[in-house]
Parts: structure tokens; sequence; C-alpha cells
């Protein structure tokens, strides 16, 4: 199952995409499935029929990872 996650690269915008697994600490590099920009936007510095990229982490500031179906499935206190 993909994990989305939106990775920010130094001095770049943000970054959308989905990985396999997140990058363990010994990894150099990651590899980021359909990226595009927060808005869904193709990036104007990467080919139209490119699918998958990967970016070596020392390039990257941070990475958010978002939740997922199942965490979003979890039902709160519901005052009745």
């Amino acid at each position: 199952m993909p994990i989305s996650i939106v990775i920010h690269i130094q001095n770049g915008e943000p970054i959308l995409g989905e990985v396999d697994e997140l990058p363990g600490p010994s990894d150099q590099i990651i590899t980021v499935h359909n990226p595009r920009r927060l808005d869904g936007k193709d990036l104007n510095y990467i080919q139209e029929s490119v699918s998958t990229v990967i970016w070596p982490v020392n390039n990257l500031t941070f990475i958010e990872v978002l939740p997922g179906e199942e965490e979003e499935e979890i039902i709160g206190f519901v005052r009745e």
C-alpha cells in the first residue's frame, strides 16, 4: 500500500507523491511515485511521461507523512 508524503526540497517548492516505504536512517535516496505540486499540477522541471523520481535524501529539508485511509476512518467522540 503506497504511503502519501509531502517532501520539502531545500530552496524548492513542496512535492506531493507516494512511496512504497519510508526511508530509513541509513538510506541515501528516496523514490517518489507520481510527483506533483500540492495543487495537483505537474512539476515544470520533470518530463510529462515520468512517473517515478529518485531524490537524494541530503537535498531534503523534511518529509511529511499524510494520514492514510484507515486513519481517516477513526471516529472520535460523538455527542448525541
